[in-house]
């Protein structure tokens, strides 16, 4: 019997990609670790490796098709053998095969070092892996009798090592099912216009931020932050570090901010799973970044306790990437909580939409001038507000208070950041 190649789900939000376009031919020989085919996803565009050896026996779905939904059949494999030559009937060509059904168990984070959102893969004690994804689990020290695999028979590949991420599929699946928007029925247009195909982003957007309003109760706090200490603070920095051709920005200084705030009020460094809270123990801080087909939120891992500077390198890697599609699941996808900066829009105050399953996001305004009273005195400050959004499920308001009062904190009096 052939080998079926199926779309892979690449993310825990992939429903269908575009098949950008394929490596191989038919009639070429294939071996694991191979890459076949690039696919595109909703936030990246991603490579797509052979699990099996044998020959390309025939493409089912043409490079450059969009909306493959994840399980179809796009290929097929000849092991040794068989006729590679030989076509299957038509009735079986590229049949869409239902994707694995979600787990609603929630994960225990303390022993299960990754979490996916497939079926778990394994026979008795074997687990199926490729000899890649194995590689790449036991550098990261992941366990892949805790992973799910996208592969041809639920194999686990490179992108599901790559994309583990502890918990978050188990805190996503809890919530129920949001119903798919009907179709908005606007008449006959008068005015000119034209029709414009939403990207496989913009259609994740849409339903990931409807699932965010319909399924968590949002609550919003608001404090005013003055930057002059801050601003003074990172010329100096910046003076000290341009031999090494680091610049810091703004946001660099507010990402370790958040990131030693969460660590200092771990009450709002949670999610919310259903009968559970899973309760992290460092600070991965989701940075918004706009990209042409919408936003994409890449991640400094660990930011309570990496340098500045380190930040700043980081950031501006993963946005270059971000910008080119080029982000690997793991560099996307989790996340503690999120940071979102307006500011150099001159957008004063903004309230964000949490990114599930997290249960808070950073929404950051424009610093500017304002009449401030310091010291009991009226004096011009430069001034940032800043607006945290908190899951009420899972984090009180009195929680979050204190939060927002130890980023403000942090942001006046920022030799904090440096310590």
């Amino acid at each position: 019997m052939p080998i079926e190649l199926k779309m892979p789900a690449l993310s825990p939000t992939m429903e269908e990609g575009t098949l950008a376009k394929w490596l191989v031919k038919e009639g070429d020989t294939v071996s694991s670790g191979d890459i076949l085919a690039e696919i595109e996803t909703d936030k990246a565009t991603m490579e797509f490796e052979a699990v099996d050896e044998g020959t390309i026996s025939q493409i089912l779905v043409p490079g450059g098709a969009d909306g493959v939904k994840v399980g179809t059949v796009i290929a097929l494999i000849a092991g040794d053998g068989e006729d590679a030559a030989k076509r299957p009937s038509p009735a079986a060509r590229a049949e869409p095969v239902e994707a694995p059904t979600l787990s609603a168990k929630p994960v225990d984070v303390k022993n299960s070092p990754a979490a996916s959102a497939g079926q778990m893969v394994a026979k008795g004690d074997r687990v199926i892996a490729s000899p890649l994804a194995r590689r790449i689990a036991e550098q990261k020290g992941i366990d892949l009798k805790g992973l799910a695999g996208s592969g041809p028979n639920g194999r686990i590949i490179k992108a599901d090592v790559e994309g583990a991420s502890p918990g978050v599929a188990a805190a996503a699946q809890t919530t129920a099912p949001v119903a798919a928007a009907a179709p908005v029925q606007l008449g006959d247009i008068q005015t000119p216009h034209e029709i414009v195909k939403l990207s496989n982003m913009r259609k994740t957007i849409a339903r990931r931020l409807t699932e965010a309003k319909q399924t968590i109760p949002h609550i919003y706090l608001t404090v005013d932050i003055r930057l002059d200490a801050l601003l003074k603070l990172r010329t100096e920095l910046n003076a000290s570090l341009e031999a090494r051709g680091i610049k810091l920005s703004v946001n660099d200084m507010l990402i370790k901010a958040l990131g030693l705030a969460l660590v200092q009020v771990p009450k709002c460094n949670v999610s919310f799973a259903g009968d559970q809270l899973i309760e992290y123990k460092r600070a991965d801080v989701s940075v918004a970044v706009s990209v042409p087909n919408g936003l994409i939120t890449p991640i400094i891992t660990d930011a309570n306790s990496k340098a500045i500077s380190t930040i700043s390198t980081e950031m501006g890697d993963l946005a270059a990437r971000a910008k080119d599609g080029k982000l690997a699941p793991h560099e996307y996808q989790g996340g503690t909580a999120s940071l979102s900066n307006m500011g150099m829009f001159g957008i004063k105050q903004f309230e964000a939409v949490i990114n599930p399953p997290q249960g808070m996001i950073m929404a950051i305004g424009a610093g500017e001038k304002r009449p401030f009273v310091v010291d009991d005195s009226l004096q011009i400050a430069t001034v940032m507000s800043a607006t945290g959004s908190f899951d009420h499920r899972a984090i009180d308001g009195a929680d979050g208070a204190q939060l927002m009062k130890a980023f403000r904190e942090l942001c006046e009096k920022p030799l904090g950041l440096v310590a």
